[in-house]
């Protein structure tokens, strides 16, 4: 078996059902307006977005973690875009259907996060 890589992603309400009707095995096609897929290289970074950013803007947030053939994530370099352990690959969008034929296995949700209930 060839070596792989472990992604992670934090995901909302819309994603994470598309990603479910896939069987958990492929991401859906970016939108006109995504040019890039990033997938993050942490749990935690994951964890932060889901459970600050999708929370705030749906109400949902999921961290989703997938293995990839580490031959195919070769090819991108891994972008810091704040503190150190804000980490990502910049997958163009025209790129992901190409990555999603190497996943190995399925999409997990390992984390989710909820906006509290008022009350």
């Amino acid at each position: 078996m060839s070596e792989t890589v472990t992604l992670y992603r934090p995901t909302g309400p819309e994603e994470i059902e598309l990603v479910r009707q896939s069987g958990f095995k492929r991401w859906p096609p970016r939108l006109f307006w995504q040019p890039i897929f990033y997938p993050v290289t942490n749990e935690a970074y994951a964890a932060e977005i889901a459970g600050d950013w999708n929370v705030r803007d749906s109400g949902y947030g999921c961290v989703t973690r997938f293995r990839v053939r580490k031959e195919f994530m070769d090819r991108y370099e891994i972008h810091q875009v704040g503190a150190s352990h804000h980490t990502e690959w910049w997958v163009p969008a025209g790129e992901l259907e190409a990555l999603n034929d190497e996943i190995v296995g399925e999409i997990e949700i390992i984390a989710e996060f909820r906006r509290p209930e008022a009350g």
